[in-house]
């Protein structure tokens, strides 16, 4: 969304940034905050370093556009300052506790019920609307995951929380559970304290992971994410690591929720965010009966819907391979010559996976 991009402003709006944080908590967010649309020498560097290293996987898309990522104003150069908002979706339950479940799929907690995006786009689109009324020379665009925005270094400079050793928000008072949202504008609002860094020697999150995605602390390797392999990977998934990855169908959360900073977490007040009861413990079996229309249907308006039946039904598939259920072995029969190779492929191998189980 862009409302005007008319002359930028370039002196503070004195009392602009507490009203701005009154409204949109009063519009539903959770936490506001204040940066500056300009991110230090060190975010560029990290993100380079990452690409350089091949860590991104196949997603192109964050090569193509690592200078807009690293500099917000090459994304627009008229922004003078950052809104960030986040809002919370903490789980009102332990989030792994279907891991140990081997007949049914774990699903990430964002992704049990309707899609963040829009959730997020419209509040953001309300406060943009809210600021460009009440400072109608104001030029704003808002943003949701959709662009090349750093979102998480900019959440720290504004002081929403700091970037945690798997390299995510970590926020004190919300703990890992926090989707996050900006606006843009050329506005002046100052900029809010930078969070620092509470980690200290605390190594939970990098022990955790299944598949040791995690290079060194505070870097990444997303070939290895099971996030990553599940979401954004196309084509078959390595060998090697699908036994690492249990019955995490879509996304995996192991990392956030041992975060001891949880202890201060709130379950979300989001209706749109409640689990389905269909998503919260679902059979292995069943999904892995979905055929398109049958998976549209059970994801309309999930963010679940955007990585298609055949990628979806080949984690399944993976999942059906480590439940060491032989009663499975017979739904992973049922698509070793599904009409998509993929996932064919990916049931021969949970069928040969679960052969001479009783």
């Amino acid at each position: 969304m862009r409302c005007g991009s008319r002359r930028r402003r370039s002196s503070l709006i004195v009392g602009a940034a507490d009203a701005i944080r009154a409204e949109a908590l009063s519009i539903g967010f959770d936490a506001v905050g204040f940066a500056r649309a300009h991110l230090g020498a060190e975010v560029r560097e990290r993100l380079m370093h990452f690409l350089a290293e091949g860590r991104h996987g196949s997603m192109g898309w964050m090569a193509d556009r690592a200078e807009q990522r690293a500099h917000p104003q090459a994304l627009w150069s008229e922004a003078v300052s950052v809104v960030v908002l986040g809002l919370n979706y903490g789980p009102d339950s332990d989030p792994l506790e279907t891991l140990a479940q081997r007949d049914r799929a774990t699903v990430s907690v964002y992704a049990r019920n309707r899609d963040y995006h829009d959730v997020l786009k419209k509040r953001l689109k309300a406060l943009a609307r809210w600021m460009v009324a009440r400072w109608p020379d104001a030029g704003v665009k808002v943003f949701v995951d959709t662009a090349p925005v750093a979102e998480k270094p900019l959440a720290q400079a504004a002081g929403l929380g700091w970037q945690g050793k798997h390299t995510n928000l970590v926020s004190r008072g919300l703990g890992s559970w926090l989707f996050l949202g900006e606006v843009f504008t050329t506005l002046d609002l100052g900029a809010g304290e930078a969070e620092r860094d509470h980690c200290g020697s605390c190594r939970a999150c990098l022990d955790a992971c299944p598949t040791a995605a995690f290079p060194a602390p505070y870097e990444l390797d997303a070939r290895r994410c099971i996030s990553y392999l599940t979401i954004e990977h196309r084509g078959p998934i390595d060998v090697a690591l699908r036994p690492l990855m249990g019955n995490r169908i879509y996304g995996c959360d192991d990392c956030l929720a041992v975060c001891p900073w949880n202890k201060f977490a709130q379950a979300h007040s989001e209706p749109a965010f409640a689990p389905r009861d269909a998503l919260r413990a679902p059979l292995l079996a069943d999904l892995a009966a979905l055929d398109d229309g049958a998976f549209r249907a059970m994801f309309s308006g999930s963010p679940v819907k955007r990585i298609g039946r055949d990628r979806f039904v080949r984690n399944v598939m993976v999942a059906v391979g480590n439940s060491a259920d032989a009663s499975l072995r017979e739904t992973a029969q049922a698509l070793c010559e599904d009409a998509d190779p993929v996932v064919a492929e990916a049931a021969r191998w949970a069928a040969e996976r679960l052969e001479g189980l009783r």
